[in-house]
């Protein structure tokens, strides 16, 4: 006897709540990660900060996945897993640390944003994910808040080529992981697909483990802290929360939503740092929030034809596609 499977239910404003909180706190724990990068960096190189980042998160999410004992994800999940393991979590995380060496802090920051763009054309493309207008029009003017923070921020030194480079691709990698991740989510929870993806890059780092040996061992304190911090919370926390609000609406808003993370860097290092602000940069971070929230209000007018296009047709779309995979 053939069962059908019964339609998804309509998003519960709870199940809404919990999502949006997990995102925030993804993009909270994320741009808490460049005031620690800025303190590791200086005694651990781009490739050695990145395994033993990847490797204080595998340890933790292991031990949670032992604890919950959710085992393996569905066969299906592993295409998707291998791709943003390697590219996300392995590839992306050197290409950036190594990058921000090389070019100035603003600059990196504008180029890495270009990443939240891509998302959403490889969604749309890929996935067979809408463009609502307030989607584009929310992305546009963050992206220009990110601009404006990056001149804030930059520095008077030059930046080089491989700089540049290495900006760039972080930002494609980090789209292409993520697009990669969203069908993986169809076939097992965030922290089954987050734990092996974390895994995977970093057997994809090991080239590096005699070079993270050495350093460790000259390291200061606050450093090797900053990069267990950088593995516990703005990996293995906020991957995990960020594959949970994934799982439940589109790629190209999720990614819209990163945008919110310059504004609380310029935050943070004000708290943290007593980096007081310029006027141009509170001016971007109010841009780049005010961008957030255009792209994630919802469309007051009627459903639309063809492909969903607002957040809660995207939605009711995601949920159609996991139900219809989820073996």
């Amino acid at each position: 006897m053939t069962t059908t499977p019964a339609g998804p239910a309509t998003p519960t404003p709870a199940r809404s709540w919990r999502a949006t909180a997990a995102a925030c706190t993804t993009v909270v724990l994320w741009a808490s990660a460049f005031v620690s990068i800025r303190s590791a960096g200086e005694a651990y190189s781009p490739g050695a900060l990145a395994l033993g980042r990847l490797l204080a998160g595998v340890l933790v999410l292991g031990a949670i996945l032992l604890v919950r004992r959710e085992g393996l994800p569905g066969r299906g999940a592993w295409r998707g897993i291998i791709t943003s393991g390697v590219l996300w979590f392995g590839l992306y995380m050197v290409a950036l640390n190594w990058g921000e060496q090389e070019v100035d802090a603003g600059t990196a920051a504008m180029l890495v944003n270009i990443g939240p763009i891509l998302m959403a054309l490889m969604g749309a493309r890929m996935l067979g994910e809408g463009l609502p207008r307030r989607l584009l029009l929310g992305m546009g003017i963050s992206f220009s808040g990110a601009v404006v923070v990056g001149l804030a921020m930059s520095g008077h030194g030059s930046s080089s080529v491989l700089g540049v480079a290495l900006c760039l691709l972080a930002a494609v990698v980090y789209a292409l992981g993520v697009v990669s991740q969203k069908p993986a989510l169809a076939y097992g929870s965030s922290l089954q697909i987050n734990t092996f993806g974390c895994l995977i890059g970093a057997v994809a780092c090991l080239p590096f483990t005699g070079v993270l040996i050495s350093e460790a061992a000259e390291a200061p304190m606050s450093a090797t802290l900053n990069m267990i911090y950088l593995g516990v919370f703005p990996t293995a926390l906020a991957f995990t929360t960020w594959g949970y609000a994934l799982a439940r609406t589109t790629a190209g808003r999720m990614g819209a939503t990163t945008y919110a993370v310059p504004a609380i860097v310029v935050l943070m290092a004000w708290v943290l740092l007593d980096e007081v602000p310029t006027l141009l940069g509170v001016l971007g971070g109010l841009l780049c929030l005010a961008g957030v929230a255009v792209s994630r209000s919802r469309q007051q007018t009627g459903p639309t034809r063809g492909n969903p296009a607002g957040p809660v047709e995207g939605n009711r779309h995601d949920a159609e596609h996991q139900g219809a995979r989820r073996p």
